[in-house]
């Protein structure tokens, strides 16, 4: 995982004075430049470097390449060792420890001291530690190296003070616990074994102490000889020649049988009265053959033998199957009486260990559990039951049980909506799983007094939707939410079945939430947004579907051609993108295969379905093929409550929708956004250079990189995996079908699990343009790297301008503005900012029979880079949030005392300016550099240059020590928080 330096950067080191900031005027990178503010405006800032601290909390998850278990029967906490020297201690749900070895060597072994909070581990640098568990944050007390020797086994018998330690060479060393070193005391191998003996016995893979006497150690070499050793005596009790490898041993509690599992899949029982040969050989897998032979078995790599008061003994072992069949899932095998019960795992087994009523091992051991540690998963088997039915992990040990493709991160929420989502979530909890309590039950959890609800959201390939409660130190599910209710399945081989170029059309791409509000928007790779309410009661709905037509016309697609001086500009309605209204049952839905003309990818469902409480969808907008050429993805999306608007938008335009009233409001090309006030002059394209420049920039598979685009790279494209990629802008074809020919097309068309979300050769700077043909390689290299924010005449830019940030609130449209008014805000991937008036009526009866006005003629501001992000402030610095509706539920019984009106919440950025005037500070940030206008003069108070060497990925206007700072995360690993300067 690649580690987050600490990098705080762009503090304030100057105050007004100089010239206004202009876009391309901006500093050097991480040289703050200031300019006058046109009235006097005084922020008391009190954050400095010393405020932030780039430090771990808490590490979600699964451990990577798990290794290693221990559990302490008394205090009732796990441990898991990893290979990069993690070790996990897990207890009652809520109780939940990271500790990291130094050294990062793979953890081999754990051992607890049980019931005294201590552990102890053994790393693959032969290296012993002892972990003292019982502060805040454990830590190493004491560790001791092994030089010559390599460490194979560990034993540590209970409430004993000696640790016995097996090596490769087959030696034995003992260990003071208390002080941590060597004894002197070592059981060397050839005293071990018989001295007529000539072969080495091998490394010693098993340790343990004899339930009837202490005092006897039983001592296994992987060559399968087996020696019990009198520690007083110093000498051997009895020596064990067996012609097959062994993996483990185990007592039976009385002290006079012990099972052994060996290579060939067969499972001894030794007796101590007689140790000449074992008691009782048996191959549970192996099957006998036609010719009177037993057929050849995995290796039975553990083994556990364990008895039962009130029942037959237990023996639990992993592998030992048959080879006869390739491709067997790993397997655990319980074996009760004659009974034989084999549970077939989803990933291989690492180690697995009986959870038992008692630690002492001379007690009849009453197992009642096995907890199994898969490489990618934690299963606890309950034992109790005839059926073995595992317990439901409290631990959110695999997030990617679909693979994870967007999430977001919401702090300060509703203090009601976390019980709220958990007691939903609880009602839709799985079957089958054991109805006893979680036995990993250690620890004491206590909720700390700073604690404040913070929310997680993931969103997943198969189109699930996780809300997460990250507000403790685990990390707990709330709720699951499946998109993929919402369409019809779709049939291999049949009408839009055949269409779908996606193995996960699902897919979550992206999610907009109001916590206050609880309107959750999802944005699917399908090319489709579905808009769900909250609600506490069941009900029955038809989910309403818009389609629009979001799709340029290829020949309208406009870039500069060779005569600078004469620009002309196509008509807007013939390349603006027009809104489709169609039901999802209607007969284009069954267009046969090459005529994929007004349908979308998916098929909502059309009838009144029964929807449980929780998020339930009302609206659905999918975007249409058009001229044989799919929907490009949704780039960008944002909700507001309080105007009941949703605005969505992709490389080829802006859609605004009025959920409340169902409606499209606005279908628009990104150019014409604009209208008059577009800063770049784009002329008309020759078709001739259209085909000429297209041929340069075509989808890339794994194996295949376009030399143009390598050669052309800008200063904003970044190479991952030997792709060109962007963190901002999503992949647009040039108008042409982007779906590659061949029988691997359809696949390389758009993203699948696993993948990386940035595949196609273009970025938000190294897009397609057309040039004469004159022009050298030399000059096509200038014309790409030509700044973002350099002189609006004739650009290299092609006008597949992607809309890559969206944001409603309350703003200055104009410079005029007296007033506040709604307004969406648009980031564009060249670095254009868009106001967008709205008029919106006030009255609850109006809104819903009234249409809500949208037209693009608001100002145009500049940065360089893709947009990103945008926040709001008041005149003295503090956070202006956006206006949202407060949460009813629109299925709860009618009250006739209390009707159901919409409250809402405004927060007008000049409640709190008397005494500085009207007005709010428009913080604006991109791929490279941040600005701080003063709206509605429009007055740039302040650039920073973000990076030269990277660019952001992302950021966002954060609370820090009750200031306001922009925190941005940028591809080389950096973090910056910059604070306002003035």
């Amino acid at each position: 995982m690649k580690k987050f330096r600490k990098v705080l950067d762009g503090l304030t080191t100057s105050s007004p004075g100089g010239t206004i900031g202009s876009p391309s005027c901006g500093s050097a990178a991480g040289t703050p430049t200031a300019g006058p503010t046109p009235r006097e405006i005084d922020i008391q800032e009190t954050l400095v470097s010393e405020n932030f601290q780039l430090c771990k909390t808490v590490r979600h998850g699964f451990p990577y390449q798990s290794t290693a278990l221990a559990f302490d029967p008394v205090q009732k906490i796990l441990a898991i060792g990893s290979r990069s020297g993690g070790v996990r201690i897990l207890g009652r749900p809520g109780v939940d420890c990271y500790c990291q070895h130094e050294s990062g060597s793979a953890v081999l072994q754990l051992q607890f001291l049980i019931n005294e909070g201590a552990l102890v581990t053994a790393c693959a640098d032969d290296t012993l530690h002892l972990w003292n568990l019982r502060q805040r944050r454990p830590a190493v007390l004491h560790s001791l190296k092994f030089n010559r020797e390599r460490i194979t086994f560990c034993h540590l018998p209970f409430q004993s003070k000696w640790l016995y330690v097996g090596t490769e060479r087959g030696n034995t060393h003992i260990v003071n616990i208390e002080s941590f070193v060597l004894s002197g005391y070592i059981i060397m191998w050839n005293k071990a074994i018989e001295l007529s003996t000539k072969t080495h016995p091998g490394p010693v893979v098993h340790l343990s102490d004899s339930p009837k006497d202490e005092g006897k150690l039983l001592i296994g070499f992987e060559s399968g000889t087996i020696v019990q050793w009198d520690l007083r005596s110093k000498k051997a009790d009895f020596r064990i020649y067996y012609d097959e490898a062994i993996h483990s041993v185990s007592w039976h509690h009385e002290g006079k049988q012990f099972m052994c599992s060996h290579s060939d899949g067969s499972l001894t029982l030794w007796n101590l009265r007689n140790t000449s040969k074992p008691f009782q050989v048996t191959f549970p897998h192996g099957k006998i053959q036609k010719d009177g032979r037993k057929e050849s078995c995995k290796p039975i790599l553990k083994v556990e033998y364990k008895t039962s008061r009130n029942s037959e003994p237990f023996v639990i072992f992993s592998g030992g199957l048959s080879y006869d069949k390739a491709g067997r899932r790993p397997t655990l095998t319980i074996m009760h009486g004659k009974a034989i019960t084999v549970l077939e795992m989803d990933y291989p087994i690492v180690e697995f260990m009986a959870l038992c009523e008692t630690p002492y091992n001379n007690e009849i051991q009453e197992p009642y559990a096995v907890v199994v540690l898969l490489e990618k998963d934690l299963i606890v088997v309950d034992l109790t039951q005839s059926n073995f039915p595992v317990f439901e992990n409290p631990y959110p040990m695999d997030i990617h049980e679909s693979p994870v493709t967007c999430t977001a991160y919401f702090v300060d929420c509703p203090p009601d909506i976390i019980p709220v989502l958990y007691s939903i979530g609880a009602k839709h909890k799985k079957t089958g799983y054991s109805q006893k309590e979680w036995p990993i039950s250690g620890g004491t959890w206590t909720i700390g007094s700073h604690t404040y609800p913070e929310i997680i959201i993931t969103g997943h390939a198969d189109g699930s939707i996780k809300f997460w409660d990250a507000s403790a130190v685990t990390l707990q599910m709330l709720y699951k939410l499946k998109t993929s209710k919402v369409f019809e399945k779709p049939k291999p081989g049949e009408g839009r079945g055949a269409e779908m170029v996606e193995e996960d059309p699902f897919a979550v791409q992206m999610v907009s939430w109001c916590p206050q509000s609880r309107i959750f928007c999802v944005v699917g790779i399908s090319a489709h947004v579905i808009l769900y309410r909250f609600s506490r009661f069941d009900a029955n709905t038809q989910i309403v579907s818009l389609e629009v037509r979001l799709q340029c016309e290829s020949e309208d697609v406009i870039t500069p051609s060779e005569n600078e001086n004469n620009p002309c500009f196509s008509e807007p309605s013939s390349h603006s993108p027009q809104p489709h209204y169609q039901h999802p049952s209607s007969p284009s839905s069954g267009t046969p295969e090459g005529v994929k003309e007004g349908i979308p990818y998916l098929k909502v469902k059309d009838r009144v379905v029964r929807v449980p409480p929780g998020y339930q969808a009302e609206l659905v907008i999918q975007l249409l093929w058009a001229d044989g050429e799919p929907p490009q993805q949704i780039t960008s999306l944002d909700v507001n409550s309080a105007y009941g608007l949703l605005a969505f938008g992709n490389c080829n335009g802006l859609v605004v929708v009025d959920y409340l009233q169902k409606t499209i409001l606005l279908c628009m090309s990104t150019l014409d956004l604009y209208g008059a006030a577009d800063p770049y002059q784009r002329l008309t394209r020759s078709p001739r250079r259209n085909r000429q420049s297209t041929s340069g920039l075509i989808e890339l598979s794994d194996n295949q990189q376009s030399v143009d685009m390598e050669k052309s790279k800008s200063p904003t494209s970044d190479h991952v995996n030997g792709h060109c990629t962007s963190p901002t802008s999503q992949p647009c074809s040039a108008g042409k079908p982007r779906v590659p020919v061949g029988p691997e097309g359809p696949r390389l068309a758009r993203r699948g699990p696993g993948r990386p979300p940035f595949r196609k050769a273009q970025s938000a700077a190294c897009m397609e343009i057309s040039l004469p043909v004159s022009h050298t390689e030399e000059n096509r290299e200038n014309s790409f790297s030509r700044s973002r924010s350099s002189s609006v005449s004739s650009i290299d830019r092609d006008t597949k301008e992607a809309i890559t940030t969206l944001q409603f609130g309350e703003s200055y449209v104009r410079k005029s503005d007296i007033l506040p008014t709604p307004c969406l805000w648009v980031g564009t991937s060249l670095g254009v900012v868009l106001l967008i008036p709205m008029s919106i009526p006030t009255d609850e009866e109006e809104r819903m029979e009234e249409l809500v006005t949208v037209g693009p003629c608001g100002a145009v501001l500049m940065l360089k880079g893709s947009v990103l992000r945008f926040g709001f402030l008041d005149c003295m610095g503090a956070f202006i949030q956006s206006p949202y509706e407060v949460w009813r539920d629109l299925n709860a019984p009618e009250d006739p005392d209390r009707p159901r009106r919409r409250k809402l919440v405004h927060f007008s950025p000049s409640s709190s300016q008397d005494a500085y005037g009207e007005g709010h500070l428009a913080v604006l940030c991109s791929e490279r550099q941040a600005k701080v206008f003063l709206m509605p003069s429009q007055s740039c108070l302040f650039v920073h240059n973000i990076t030269e060497s990277s660019f952001v990925l992302r950021a966002d206007v954060v609370s820090v020590c009750n200031s306001i700072c922009l925190a941005c995360f940028c591809a080389n690993g950096h973090i910056m928080m910059l604070r306002y300067m003035c």
